[in-house]
This record gives C-alpha cells, structure tokens and sequence, in this order.
C-alpha cells in the first residue's frame, strides 16, 4: 500500500444494524483521508443507507452468498477494475475473503475470526465473540489500524449525529405527515418499532402495547408504530390493543432512505435491537432499546451510536433465562422512559 491510498474499499455486507454501526468508521477515514475515496460493498437491502452516507463515494453491490458463480465472478471482475490499494473487512466470511485475495489487492486487513483470516496479510485481533465493548467500537478499531499503517495515528473520531437530513426538509415532511392523520403539530411523536430482522429476541406484541399505554407525559404525545415490509400487521395488532390512546401506524413503503427521513423528526425512538433503532441512533435522536442478554446480543454490544444522554437499554432481570424477554419488567422501563424522554422541558 502506498502511505496516502487514494482508494479504499470497506466491506460490511451483512445485517441493516450491523452496517450503520459501521457509519463512523466510514466517517473516520474520510476524515482522516480527505482526498482518498471511499467505496464500500454491501447488499442491495441495505445500499440506501450506504448511499446516505456522505463519506462513501460508490457503493458497490454485493449479490451475497446465494448468488451463483456467474455473479460472484462478475463481482470479482468488478473489484479488480477498481484497483484498490487497500480494503478493510469489518466482519469477514469466507467467501468474501477468498474475494479479496483473487481481487489482488495489495493491503487487506481484517478481524482475526476464523478461517477467514487466512484470506487477509493484515490481521487485528478483537475477540469479538467476548462482546466485551460495542459493535461500532470494533469496528473503528479495523480503520485506526489502517491509519496507524500509514502513520496516522490517534485520529480523533467523528462525533454523533452520524447521519443528518437537511433540517428544513425533515420540518417540512414532519409538517405533511401530521397535516394527513390529524395530528398536533405539538404533540410529541413516539415512534415504536414493534418489528425485528429476526436476529435477537424481542417484546411481545402484547408487552409493547402494555409499553405504549404506560407511557406518560404532561405535554401530549401521539404514538407513531412504525413498520418496514412485511411487518404491517405486527402493527395493526399493537395498534388494536391500545384501547384509545392517541397513536397512527406508519408504514414504509419507499425505502430506507424516506424511513430514516421520518426518523430524524422522532422525539423518541422505541423498539428492540433491530436495523431501524441503528438508524435512530446515527441520527442522534433518543431512543429506549430492548436486548436479550445472550452474550452475542447485548445491549453494550450493540448499543447505539447516539449520545449517551439520548439512550435507555433494558434487558430480562439476571435471575432470568437470558433471552427470556417475557421477564422484562415492562411497567418499570415505562416508568423510566417517561421520566428521562417525556417529561416537560
């Protein structure tokens, strides 16, 4: 690798909350490499947010691992006109690094997991597994790494928000969405996430309309339950369980990018540890967030990106199964979540 690269290619192609954990590093190496550009490669789920992301230059599709060998030939042919002096691997599988190896590329660094590693000549040992600090945390560590190979070390990293929308337009949008369902344009809006990628356990639908009716404020505030494809009618059980209180459902049906528009004008972001909390989180906005305690799935270990004022995590007590959310004291993380998000200002 040359000790400026002028092109480097970062890879995390996996879950939706996974790559916007990933948003800093992104941000750190633009920061540090000004005039290096930056690709990333990353499935068609989550390239929208990829596209958001204003220290990515080109996101490069990923077909994934079920793609025949047709496109993951013309994948590697891609990669290869690209010419990259360097890429980062911020979680690596086999495949992706037999790629990067056939790609010729001079610098490949990645975490040391497994057989994976063999593919790569730089090597960071992380023992992610102990899930000893947070997603974002390990992967920041893979791009000081590359920063500290060109002799850009101690490189202060970005600070939250993460992702940010033009605030007029966010205003505007708030402005329609609560013209179309009758809502105050005062009223607070609670954004729960009823949904999940199915990678961590998650409320109920039951304990989460317990949730929404516990929720108490003096300001008043109307209750927006949001769901992605196929989750729309989660929501509309939630939603037939409130018993009155004051709520909409929201339902994304133009992509990712218009879901974290909405987002950003959330006054609270509720949901379990699913894609859509990330992108609260890398919007700075507040959140509360439900975790198993499975060792792999933490509330340290995925903990958002936003400010620490700005987040609540709660998970099922310790004399419980670990993934046993039924046991999450419901009533009580109401409680705590009115007082620290809801009360008057």
């Amino acid at each position: 690798m040359t000790p400026t690269p002028s092109k480097i290619l970062v890879v995390r192609n996996d879950r939706l909350g996974d790559f916007m954990l990933a948003y800093p590093t992104f941000l750190l190496l633009k920061q540090a490499l000004p005039r290096c550009e930056i690709h990333c490669l990353v499935p068609d789920y989550t390239r929208e947010m990829a596209e958001c992301c204003p220290a990515i230059n080109l996101a490069i599709r990923d077909p994934g691992p079920d793609a025949g060998l047709r496109e993951q030939l013309g994948l590697l042919r891609r990669l290869r006109r690209e010419r990259y002096d360097a890429v980062i691997t911020l979680y690596s599988t086999i495949r992706v690094g037999l790629l990067m190896l056939a790609a010729s590329i001079r610098y490949r660094l990645a975490p040391a997991t497994r057989i994976a590693q063999l593919f790569y000549n730089r090597r960071l040992q992380q023992r992610r597994s102990l899930s000893a600090r947070p997603e974002s945390e390990y992967n920041l560590d893979v791009a000081r790494r590359l920063l500290a190979d060109i002799g850009l070390a101690n490189v202060v990293p970005p600070a939250p928000p993460f992702l940010q929308f033009p605030p007029g337009e966010v205003a505007s949008l708030r402005t329609a969405f609560c013209q179309g369902r009758g809502i105050d344009p005062g009223d607070r809006l609670v954004f729960v996430h009823p949904g999940g990628g199915g990678s961590a356990s998650n409320l109920s639908l039951d304990q989460y309309a317990m949730l929404i009716r516990e929720l108490h404020s003096r300001r008043p505030h109307t209750v927006v339950i949001t769901a992605g494809p196929r989750e729309e009618n989660g929501a509309g059980r939630v939603a037939a369980l409130l018993r009155g209180r004051a709520h909409t459902i929201y339902h994304s049906t133009e992509g990712l990018t218009r879901f974290a528009q909405h987002i950003q004008f959330a006054d609270l972001f509720i949901s379990g540890s699913t894609g859509p909390l990330h992108i609260a989180g890398a919007l700075d906005r507040p959140t509360a967030a439900f975790y198993t305690r499975r060792r792999s799935a933490t509330a340290l270990r995925w903990q958002t990106l936003n400010s620490a004022d700005r987040r609540l995590a709660f998970s099922p007590p310790e004399n419980a199964a670990p993934e046993d959310m039924s046991r999450v004291d419901v009533a009580g993380a109401a409680k705590i979540i009115s007082r620290t998000f809801l009360k008057d200002l």
